[in-house]
């Protein structure tokens, strides 16, 4: 692998000390300075990966991307053990994500393989960034955008991948303090058919209006609902959200279903798995907000909470919801909750055995490289 400078993109000034960033880097504060770059051109395909300094995109302002939405992009992790190893969590099934996302924009999909040697490449190189503190990791963000510049409604025929890492607490904190979240009743995010459970751009430009009068009114986040029906329960705005119900034979786990219109969450895939572990019963299903309303006010429903990469697992402590608020529980977070987030970072932080495949070892306890390796697909 290469370490170039890209023509006309200078640098901006690197962070010169680690040790000061990690010890409170908040949520994608400070890059690192370097980002691993992949090109793909139709007569071509794709280029092998290459390390470059942080830098400007330098794009004409007739890119196809900038007009016509072609940017896909991943959100994923990669964690450091007790023993001072590097992991990447999942790194496969990002790849086939991102791989999913592309084909859904007619967008060249970048074999699993390549994207994967990529990201660990990038993540031995910058391995100093990452910090070792429970909960804390290097967040890598793979970007993929359309290049060419062209007027013409086409798709382009040529794109680039830039993976950006940055040292990370999760995105809404390391307390993990109970969301307040509010029902979005007069938009609509997605639809069957349309680009739903792509992460797209401008899937998450037409959740901000909405996500936007959410915080202004003191709301963290939107929780969205079906847009044919307005009665399903689908996601927030960037976590999946799932509900624990007790009728008195103990809890139970539930997720709505990924039919097109939510984002299929890994750590959401992620949480089913480890409920199966734990012998907690938990099933994705079709899940109505009158019943949400009505579980709340029965006691029934116990716990409500979200995940994703970004969050990891947060508790939703208040609902808005028909011009008033509901308690979930006490407003605190619930013991399922806690149980899955301990269990999902301790498999993360390599603190429990890895059952399910899902840490791809980057380097070892005293630095050595050790990228050749493959999880398994869970």
């Amino acid at each position: 692998m290469s370490e170039t400078a890209p023509p006309g993109a200078p640098a901006p000034t690197a962070p010169t000390a680690p040790d000061s960033v990690l010890r409170d880097p908040g949520f994608c504060r400070h890059a690192t300075g370097r980002v691993a770059v992949v090109e793909w051109e139709a007569a071509t395909g794709w280029s092998e990966p290459r390390i470059e300094p942080y830098g400007n995109l330098v794009l004409d302002p007739a890119t196809l991307g900038l007009h016509y939405g072609q940017a896909v992009f991943e959100g994923m992790k990669a964690f450091q053990g007790a023993d001072g190893s590097v992991s990447l969590f999942r790194a496969a099934d990002h790849g086939r994500r991102l791989g999913l996302s592309a084909a859904r924009l007619a967008m060249p999909e970048m074999p699993v393989e390549l994207y994967v040697r990529a990201c660990t490449e990038l993540v031995a190189a910058e391995e100093r960034w990452v910090p070792g503190g429970y909960g804390q990791s290097l967040y890598l963000r793979p970007l993929l955008i359309a290049t060419e510049a062209e007027m013409g409604l086409r798709p382009s025929r040529s794109y680039r991948c830039v993976v950006l890492p940055y040292p990370a607490d999760p995105c809404f904190g390391s307390g993990f303090r109970p969301l307040a979240v509010t029902v979005a009743s007069d938009a609509v995010r997605a639809v069957r058919g349309g680009t739903g459970e792509s992460k797209c751009a401008g899937n998450y430009a037409a959740s901000l209006l909405t996500r936007t009068a959410a915080q202004a009114a003191g709301y963290d986040e939107a929780l969205w609902l079906d847009g044919l029906e307005r009665r399903w329960v689908e996601e927030l705005s960037t976590m999946n959200v799932f509900f624990v119900r007790d009728d008195g034979d103990g809890p139970r786990l539930t997720t709505p279903p990924c039919d097109g219109t939510i984002v299929r969450g890994i750590t959401r895939d992620s949480l089913l798995a480890l409920a199966g572990d734990l012998g907690l019963p938990a099933a994705e299903e079709p899940t109505a907000i009158d019943d949400v309303r009505d579980g709340l006010r029965s006691g029934r429903l116990t716990e409500v909470f979200a995940s994703g990469t970004a969050g990891v697992v947060v508790a939703v402590g208040r609902l808005g919801l028909d011009g008033g608020d509901l308690l979930v529980g006490d407003g605190t977070e619930g013991p399922v909750t806690r149980r899955l987030r301990t269990a999902l970072l301790d498999v993360q932080h390599a603190r429990t055995p890895d059952t399910h495949g899902w840490l791809l070892p980057v380097t070892g306890g005293a630095g050595a490289t050790a990228i050749e390796g493959g999880g398994r697909h869970a």
